[in-house]
């Protein structure tokens, strides 16, 4: 039976509760959202679900807390938040409500868990400092939700609940669009392998649209591919692979002499007629036609294996 209420804490929040908000309100959208301390709201019931306050973990009851003694532990030692908490129970049916096909919902479930939730469990309990992220330390996404907390001379009674809702809108938004991109991410791995079965030994893998390429390229075992070709909204773009997702070595860079030309100048250093664009950096190009992309592609290839 789907609950009435979804009780959490009052006062100021944090970035748990806030995003175990968002999964719960799209599971449960008639539930009326209650923040509040009052002992009688926090008491277990058939009605409501509690998270982030309680004083206890038990998902029979409906409570939802790592506050106490004995809080529960992911199998690996570190500690969940409300967060987790909600994630692990409530997760995949937050995501096929989200629309993911059947088929993915385990794989991006554990993603997001690895990606998101987990440093978001890690900064709640202390286990992880946002100055960990350096000069980013202010722009993680637990940090920068905080600061929509009310300032501290907002007097008025309904201050904290309003910010809570405003902040729960934006939580949303990043939630959906970072689960958007992992679906998303699972959809092109399957149109990448397609065309890479297509290519054979060839060293230039075309797509029929921009996407995610490198995951199904490293997956596959597709260690010949140097370059990919897809179209754009009005050209056609030729970029190269990097060697890794850490850093922006690629397994093959454009021709030096291309570097910085455009329009006429990149024609002439180049000898392919449509060809419109290559970045100083050598790592992306572009071209009027497919077939100026794929022959940019074939004399980038070659300089590459020469």
């Amino acid at each position: 039976m789907a609950p009435e209420f979804l009780v959490t804490h009052s006062g100021g929040f944090h970035a748990d509760e806030l995003l175990s908000s968002v999964v719960l309100t799209r599971l449960f959208p008639a539930a009326r959202l209650v923040r509040t301390r009052a002992p009688e709201w926090i008491a277990p019931g058939t009605d409501r679900i509690i998270y982030d306050v309680g004083g206890a973990y038990d998902p029979d009851a409906g409570i939802f807390d790592h506050h106490q003694r004995g809080a529960p532990l992911r199998d690996d030692g570190q500690p969940f938040s409300s967060f987790g908490l909600i994630w692990r129970q409530f997760g995949c049916d937050y995501l096929a409500a989200f629309g993911v096909p059947a088929g993915d919902i385990e794989a991006v479930h554990a993603k997001f868990d690895t990606d998101f939730v987990l440093p978001v469990d890690l900064m709640d309990n202390g286990a992880l400092s946002p100055s960990a992220a350096g000069q980013m330390a202010k722009l993680t996404l637990p940090t920068l939700l905080e600061t929509l907390k009310p300032v501290f001379d907002d007097r008025a009674p309904d201050a904290d609940d309003r910010a809570f809702h405003a902040a729960l809108s934006i939580a949303r938004t990043f939630v959906e669009a970072t689960l958007a991109q992992s679906a998303a991410k699972l959809r092109a791995e399957s149109v990448v392998r397609q065309a890479i079965e297509l290519t054979g030994d060839g060293h230039v893998l075309e797509l029929p649209m921009g996407m995610p390429f490198r995951p199904a390229i490293v997956k596959s075992g597709a260690d010949h591919l140097l370059f990919v070709v897809h179209p754009r909204e009005t050209d056609w773009c030729l970029t190269g692979i990097r060697r890794s997702s850490e850093g922006f070595e690629l397994r093959a860079d454009l021709p030096a002499a291309w570097a910085g030309l455009t329009g006429k100048d990149l024609e002439a250093a180049s000898g392919v007629t449509g060809a419109t664009f290559c970045h100083n950096g050598r790592f992306i190009a572009a071209a009027k036609t497919r077939e100026a992309a794929l022959d940019m592609a074939r004399i980038a290839v070659s300089h590459a294996l020469a």
